[in-house]
């Protein structure tokens, strides 16, 4: 081997060991939630085919709160606008973290997940467009989420010994995946947009960052100030979850001996994320498939009919087809221009099978349904059993593919968590320093 080849950069080489041990206390939180998830989607399909369907409609279509405020809305409204803000809350926070403090603040790191993020977006946005796009163009957006708890729910079953860097990738690919989602939401499915509201959200949003930068934690500050970021944004007519990330990006990641400590030491993001990851893993994307997932599917007949619907079809295949052309084609084509190589032992079908995860789409999918065609409408019953449908079979395709590598990831496996010295630090962690240049 040449010292040429030895110093090309490596793609999906195992990170610092802080890094992957943070990311894997993520990575079982958000896996928890992912299987609350699917507890929370199928109880609603239980009940929403049920005899007592209509008590499902009843419990979704409630109104709570203060019409004066506009917001005497629905318990399915109250859990898309705003359990989900909390959920873009905890993404935003673990996106800026990232790439101020994490091992994506290097550019040739970062060009990885992001291209494949990308790609993920864009390409079932095309098939889509190609399939359904005349007669719904709304539903563009529909196939281009990753449901990450989802996903790694799946992971947890079929591929739980997975190398530590493929399951960095799918994370990091997830969080970029949702700031996309949630730049689109803000763009594209704005209908009306008051001036007034948005820049009045400002006032409330900036005092909030003021008060994180200075490292205040005082409950009763923050919060009414997070609230009224969010008031006034859904006033405005932007989808009230884009307020979780703005407010998400005011919190700092790493605290400097300038605002308070005698060392640089980790912001408030940090804080932040171990007190709200739990309620949005737990709680808010839990709610929110319960009071989404819910439709009369009416047996195999009506699976047909809603299948056959051009938005069914383009959804199920931009999640199916278009998820793993994008994230494949997308990394392929930075390790073709950087001149990168797959880390040792792994192959293109290992992305692939991570590829195929990326097509889980439920939570934001579901989401920019109900944005695009209105909660209860017949077409977002479509959307609804395209994005389980699609979501289902890229889980199983997924399956079959990381089963058959499953030997290989076992011995992964084992390298990554071996301690002989019992430091408390796998001893591949303890070897050599890594690559800064290794993807």
């Amino acid at each position: 081997m040449t010292d040429a080849t030895r110093r090309r950069p490596s793609l999906f080489a195992r990170r610092s060991w802080p890094e992957t041990s943070r990311i894997s206390g993520i990575l079982r939180k958000e896996t928890v939630g992912g299987a609350l998830l699917l507890v929370g989607a199928l109880l609603a399909l239980i009940w929403s085919n049920s005899p007592w369907s209509d008590g499902y409609q009843a419990v979704r279509d409630f109104r709570v709160g203060p019409a004066a405020l506009h917001l005497d809305l629905t318990l399915g409204t109250w859990a898309a606008d705003g359990l989900l803000a909390i959920f873009f809350f905890v993404a935003g926070l673990e996106l800026k973290r990232e790439f101020v403090a994490g091992d994506l603040r290097d550019p040739l790191r970062a060009a990885v997940p992001v291209s494949a993020a990308v790609g993920g977006v864009a390409v079932p946005a095309i098939l889509y467009v190609v399939i359904a796009g005349a007669e719904a163009p709304r539903g563009w957006a529909i196939p281009t989420a990753t449901d990450i708890a989802f996903a790694l729910a799946v992971l947890a079953v079929v591929g739980r010994f997975l190398p530590s860097a493929l399951r960095t990738f799918l994370l990091t690919l997830a969080v970029v995946d949702d700031l996309l989602a949630i730049m689109i939401i803000a763009v594209f499915y704005t209908a009306d947009l008051a001036v007034l509201p948005l820049l009045g959200a400002l006032v409330p949003l900036a005092v909030f960052g003021l008060l994180v930068q200075r490292r205040v934690r005082s409950w009763w500050l923050l919060l009414p100030l997070a609230a009224a970021t969010w008031v006034l944004v859904h006033e405005s007519g932007v989808h009230a979850t884009v307020a979780g990330v703005l407010l998400a990006f005011t919190v700092p990641v790493v605290r400097s001996a300038a605002a308070g400590g005698p060392d640089a030491g980790p912001g408030l993001a940090e804080h932040f994320e171990h007190r709200f990851r739990p309620i949005s893993a737990g709680v808010a994307v839990p709610v929110f498939a319960f009071l989404s997932a819910g439709v009369t599917v009416g047996g195999l007949a009506g699976l047909a009919t809603a299948l056959s619907d051009k938005v069914a079809v383009g959804i199920v295949v931009g999640l199916v087809v278009g998820k793993p052309i994008g994230i494949v084609g997308a990394t392929w084509l930075v390790s073709r221009f950087t001149r990168a190589q797959l880390d040792q032992g792994l192959k293109w079908v290992d992305v692939l099978g991570l590829s195929l995860l990326g097509g889980i789409g439920f939570t934001v999918s579901l989401l920019i349904g109900e944005l695009a065609f209105g909660l209860g409408s017949d077409r977002d019953d479509h959307v609804k059993v395209a994005v389980l449908a699609g979501s289902l079979l890229s889980a199983l395709l997924a399956t079959v593919i990381l089963r058959s590598r499953s030997r290989l990831y076992r011995r992964v496996h084992e390298e990554e968590t071996a301690d002989v010295d019992h430091d408390g630090v796998p001893d591949v962690y303890d070897a050599a320093p890594q690559d800064p240049s290794r993807q």
